[in-house]
C-alpha cells in the first residue's frame, strides 16, 4: 500500500526552505501513498501509515477545501506525495469522473493541477438515448511515474503523473472492451505484483443497470512492463479475446449478461499468488465454459487452465435461485483475512453478495475439491448480514490493538462491525459486535489509525471501530459509490454534487 518517498527526507526539507508556498503542504515524509481503491492489491482498506488523525482528535476535523470537479467522481481518489509538476512539488489526488475525465487535484489547496479527457463521444447505453458513463477509479503505477484511468472509448489510458500527458505507443492505450455501449467499466482499476516481480493492471467489465444488451463479464490483465494483455471471459472462458458485438463479424459468445462489477475489480492474494474475481448473473455450466454466479481464481496474468477455465472456483449450491432473483455474488469480492485468522484454515476470505449473506471461503481451495466447476464448499455456517440488506460495497479488514481481526460491512440498512472468531469445531465464525441502522446509500468503508470512516446518504462519518460509537460527522453531497480516503492527516471524499472535499484538523 505505502511507497517510499520519491526523494530523501533531506531533499524534501530543502524544498520546504526553498519554496515558501510549500510550507503549508505538510509533505508526508514518512510515506503514505494510497495508490488504488482500498489501498493495495488485497483491497483490505486499512491505511496503517496514518498517524495524525486518532480517535481522540478526529472530532476536530473541519473542512479545508471543496473543489468542484468537471463531473461526479463516483469512486475513490488515489493519493501520491511529493509529485514533481510544472508548478512545483505537490501532493496530488487523482479521480476518474463518470464522464471519463482523469483529474489531478492539489491535496493541500484543492486546485486542479491538470485534467485529461476520455469522453463517451457518440456512445449511448445499449444504443439507446442515455450517454455512457463509468464508475471506475484510477490506479497509480508502483513506479510513481504514471497513473491509469478507464476511458469511455473502451480503453485503459496511461498518463504522466506530474503533467497529465498521455503516453501513447505501440501498446498504449490498451483495449478493454469492443462494445462500451453494452459493457460498463463499473469497477476500479487495480494493480498487483506477483511472486516473480511482474506488475499487472486489471480492468473488468459488466453491464449497465437494467442488465440489458450484449455484454459478457471479462477481465483484461495488462503487463505494465510490456503493455501486453490477456483477456479472461466469464462466459465462453475458452475464448481469450474481447468479443465483438453480436451484429458484427468476428468472435462472439452466444451467452450474455454475466458481469464483473465488485468495487475493487479483482483482488490479489500473495499467499496463493492468484487473483480472484466474482461474477453475477447468467449461466453456470462448467462443461461449456460458463461461469455465472461464481468466484473464480486465475493466475496473476489473467490466465486459467490450458482450456481457459478458472484454476479454482466457488459457486453456491443455490446459484440458479440467486440468478433468478438477481441476488448473485457479483456485488462483492472475497475480503482477504490475515493468515492467523484461524488455526485450521490459513488463507480465508469473507464473501458477501446481493443475497445479504456472509460466508467463509478457503482461498487455497475455493470449492473444496482442488479444481473448478463444483458447487458449494464454503467453510462453516452461512450467516445473514447483521443489519440486513445486500452487500454492494467492499468489506474492510482490520486488526485491533489486541490482535483481534474485524470486518466492517456496509449495506443500505447501515454498518456493522464483526469480529472473526473460531467455533468449537475449529472452523471460523462471525461474531457481530455492533451495528448502525437507518436507510442510506452506502459506500466502502476505510480504516486509518484506529478510526473507521464511511460515507452514507449525504454524510461522512467517523466511528470507533470496536464499539461503533460515533466520533464525528459532516454533511457532504449525495453518495452513490463514493468512498473516503485518509492520507497525511487529511480525509478526502467525493460526492454526487461533483465535489471533492478535504477535511483536516
Amino acid at each position: 500500500m505505502s511507497q517510499p518517498p520519491r526523494r530523501s527526507v533531506a531533499g524534501a526539507l530543502r524544498s520546504l526552505r526553498l519554496v515558501p508556498a510549500l510550507l503549508a503542504a505538510s509533505l508526508c515524509l514518512a510515506g503514505c501513498n494510497w495508490l488504488q481503491f482500498a489501498g493495495s492489491s488485497s483491497h483490505q482498506g486499512n491505511n496503517s501509515s496514518e498517524s495524525t488523525l486518532t480517535t481522540a482528535n478526529v472530532s476536530g476535523l473541519h473542512q479545508l477545501f471543496q473543489t468542484t470537479l468537471p463531473s461526479t467522481a463516483d469512486g475513490a481518489p488515489a493519493f501520491v506525495e511529493n509529485v514533481s509538476t510544472p508548478g512545483g512539488t505537490r501532493n496530488l489526488l487523482f479521480v476518474t469522473t463518470r464522464a471519463g475525465d482523469l483529474v489531478a487535484v492539489d491535496a493541500v489547496t484543492g486546485a486542479i493541477v491538470w485534467q485529461a479527457h476520455h469522453p463517451a463521444g457518440s456512445c449511448k447505453i445499449n444504443n439507446g438515448s442515455s450517454t455512457c458513463y463509468t464508475t471506475s477509479s484510477p490506479v497509480v503505477d508502483p513506479n510513481l511515474q504514471d497513473v491509469y484511468t478507464y476511458g469511455l472509448d473502451g480503453y485503459v489510458h496511461k498518463h504522466d503523473i506530474g503533467t497529465g500527458t498521455e503516453i501513447t505507443d505501440a501498446h498504449w492505450p490498451v483495449l478493454s472492451t469492443l462494445k462500451p455501449w453494452d459493457e460498463k467499466g463499473s469497477s476500479a482499476l487495480s494493480t498487483a505484483t506477483d511472486s516473480t516481480g511482474t506488475t499487472y493492471l486489471y480492468s473488468v467489465h459488466s453491464g449497465y443497470p437494467g442488465d440489458g444488451g450484449d455484454y459478457q463479464g471479462h477481465v483484461t490483465a495488462i503487463d505494465l512492463a510490456t503493455g501486453t494483455s490477456h483477456v479472461w471471459n466469464s462466459l465462453c472462458s475458452n475464448l481469450t479475446v474481447h468479443f465483438v458485438p453480436s451484429t458484427q463479424a468476428g468472435t462472439d459468445c452466444p451467452e450474455v449478461q454475466s458481469g464483473i462489477w465488485a468495487r475493487p475489480g479483482v483482488t490479489y492474494d500473495s499467499a496463493t499468488d492468484q487473483i480472484y474475481l466474482s461474477t453475477g448473473n447468467a449461466t453456470f455450466d462448467p462443461a461449456t465454459h460458463q461461469w455465472g454466479d461464481t468466484v473464480a481464481a486465475l493466475h496473476p496474468d489473467g490466465t486459467g487452465t490450458a482450456g481457459g477455465d478458472p484454476l479454482n472456483s466457488f459457486t453456491p449450491t443455490n446459484y440458479a435461485a440467486l440468478n433468478t432473483s438477481d441476488a448473485d455474488l457479483g456485488s462483492a469480492l472475497p475480503a482477504l483475512l490475515p493468515s492467523d485468522a484461524n488455526a485450521t484454515y490459513k488463507d480465508l476470505g469473507v464473501q458477501g453478495g446481493k443475497d445479504a449473506k456472509l460466508r467463509f471461503l478457503n482461498m487455497s481451495d475455493l470449492g473444496g475439491h482442488g479444481a473448478a466447476g463444483f458447487t458449494g464448499g464454503e467453510i462453516g455456517a452461512i450467516v445473514n448480514v447483521p443489519q440486513g440488506s445486500q452487500v454492494l460495497c467492499a468489506p474492510v479488514v482490520w486488526r485491533d490493538a489486541s490482535k483481534n481481526i474485524w470486518i466492517f460491512v456496509t449495506t443500505y440498512n447501515g454498518l456493522s462491525g464483526i469480529r472473526i472468531g473460531t467455533a468449537a469445531n475449529g472452523t471460523p465464525s462471525f461474531l457481530p459486535q455492533w451495528q448502525t441502522s437507518g436507510a442510506a446509500t452506502p459506500s466502502t468503508p476505510h480504516v486509518a489509525n484506529g478510526v473507521l470512516y464511511v460515507a452514507a446518504g449525504s454524510t461522512i462519518h467517523a466511528y470507533n471501530p470496536t464499539t461503533g460509537a460515533s466520533l464525528w460527522s459532516a454533511a457532504i453531497g449525495s453518495i452513490h459509490w463514493e468512498s473516503p480516503v485518509v492520507a497525511d492527516g487529511r480525509l478526502y471524499v467525493s460526492d454526487g454534487g461533483n465535489h471533492l472535499t478535504a477535511f483536516g484538523l
